[in-house]
């Protein structure tokens, strides 16, 4: 049968049909197989096609939370046995992996049917999915606009209805990013909720996070819940979870102290419609019975960038390097993009005694951010400081790092703080331009608390509902 309203339903609403029998794991499959064929053209969101596998699997889907559900995963950590994972780099071999990442067998335990992985730019290095590999993956709400980065490729499939959740990750705003761009709910969870074993106990010192993005926040919940917990052996290790996540959907979100504020962390103005949305949002939040009031955290000026963007380096000439190792040779100048060898240079400089300092300050910071939010249960800025870019405005050859980066260097100023300190992080679409691109309202929690965060998020999706606003590209 055809289903007309597909994507009409979010992830657990496709899975209650299967469960009931309305309609078949099979017939999503090909449902979904036929939105990527008829969309993907113009998004360039799935650069990897599993269909065979994924009508394999919906010949006896697992009978999860997700049941069924048409899924995708990254081309970063979305390791799958027997297909590659490329990192969008022409440097990575293109070798099969030779077994399921912990989080992939934790989302095919929950039911989902994979078809396929999604578009990324060169080593998740930008916040915009462009690469010389894969091509920019474009935004459905208008396709000259970028999808953020670097979940670009699962953003733009899960708001153009293609999937209703992607696997994504986040090692700087790269859940949250492609959420505020393309009009999603996107939790960057707390710092060790989700694993990214068997192959990495760590990413970055802590700075990456593993998770979905999707159009309700009841997806979000419920996949946590799926995938949550860690593995023997893991480095970290987040506080106990309570009750479910999807449990807490449903949970009144009380009165809660928000802080909030309309400036990027130095101080400085951002876009006008950025400033606008964390208006609209405060005024809704006091209407709703919250403790509203404008406060900044203790930060010093450029303080979160001056340990991300190194630390960020030297983990990139690791990989790299990794990457060599395994290979047995270097990359080619053309297995890498100008960006990408630029900002290599710049992390083969860094010495073990500098990145256990910048980890060590970085550490220091993060306890005057808790202490801070001692006072406030949640803080709330615009998720960029600006309108999704377009596609093209940075140079990917240009190998100084610095000059190519400028472009977007007041972009993404708020993302990597919640790296940095481990927190809890969800970008909500709740405010639109004038000219109709997604602008998303960050709100942060206390480490180890998804669950306020949940609550609020539910509390505002009813008050300012999402999930009836469709890109140009749908369904």
């Amino acid at each position: 049968m055809a289903i007309s309203d597909y994507a009409s339903y979010d992830g657990l609403g496709l899975a209650a049909l299967v469960k009931a029998g309305d309609v078949s794991a099979a017939e999503l499959a090909e449902e979904a197989i036929t939105r990527i064929e008829k969309h993907n053209p113009a998004l360039n969101a799935v650069v990897l096609k599993l269909y065979d596998l994924g009508r394999n699997m919906a010949k006896a889907p697992v009978e999860g939370a997700f049941e069924g559900v048409p899924f995708l995963l990254k081309d970063a950590f979305g390791d799958l046995a027997g297909t590659a994972t490329r990192d969008g780099s022409r440097f990575r071999s293109g070798e099969p992996a030779k077994h399921d990442s912990t989080l992939a067998a934790r989302f095919k335990a929950a039911g989902v049917v994979v078809l396929g992985k999604t578009n990324v730019p060169e080593y998740t290095l930008l916040p915009t999915t462009e690469s010389a590999l894969y091509g920019a993956a474009c935004n459905p709400w208008n396709t000259a606009h970028s999808t953020g980065g670097s979940s670009g490729g699962a953003g733009a499939a899960v708001a153009a209805g293609l999937v209703p959740i992607a696997h994504a990750n986040d090692s700087g705003g790269s859940i949250r990013i492609p959420a505020s761009a393309c009009g999603l709910v996107g939790m960057k969870p707390t710092r060790g909720r989700n694993p990214l074993g068997p192959d990495y106990g760590d990413v970055v010192a802590g700075l990456c996070s593993e998770h979905v993005l999707t159009r309700s926040v009841r997806d979000s919940a419920a996949m946590l819940d799926c995938t949550h917990g860690a593995e023997i052996g893991d480095p970290f290790y987040a506080p106990p979870v309570e009750q479910p996540y999807l449990a807490e959907v449903f949970r009144e979100a009380g009165r809660l102290r928000i802080a909030y504020c309309k400036t990027d962390p130095d101080g400085k103005a951002i876009h006008p419609e950025c400033a606008a949305g964390v208006e609209e949002t405060a005024k809704l939040l006091a209407d709703l019975g919250h403790d509203v009031e404008e406060a900044r955290p203790p930060l010093a000026a450029g303080e979160a960038a001056a340990y991300f963007l190194p630390m960020w380096a030297a983990y990139l000439a690791w990989d790299i390097d990794a990457e060599a190792e395994r290979r047995g040779r270097p990359p080619k100048d053309d297995e890498l993009q100008g960006l990408t060898w630029g900002f290599y240079e710049i992390g083969k400089t860094i010495t073990a005694g500098q990145f256990l300092d910048l980890r060590t300050k970085a550490q220091a910071m993060s306890r005057r951010i808790a202490q801070f939010m001692q006072s406030y249960d949640v803080t709330l800025s615009p998720t960029l400081a600006q309108l999704p870019v377009r596609n093209g405005v940075l140079d990917l050859a240009e190998r100084d790092a610095m000059k190519g980066f400028l472009p977007l260097a007041d972009y993404t100023p708020f993302t990597p703080l919640q790296n940095l300190t481990g927190q809890p992080s969800i970008s909500l679409p709740l405010h639109w331009s004038a000219d109709g691109l997604p602008v998303g309202m960050l709100f942060s929690g206390r480490f180890g608390d998804e669950a306020t965060l949940f609550r609020l998020a539910a509390q505002l999706e009813a008050a300012k509902p999402w999930l009836n606003k469709h890109p140009k590209i749908w369904g």
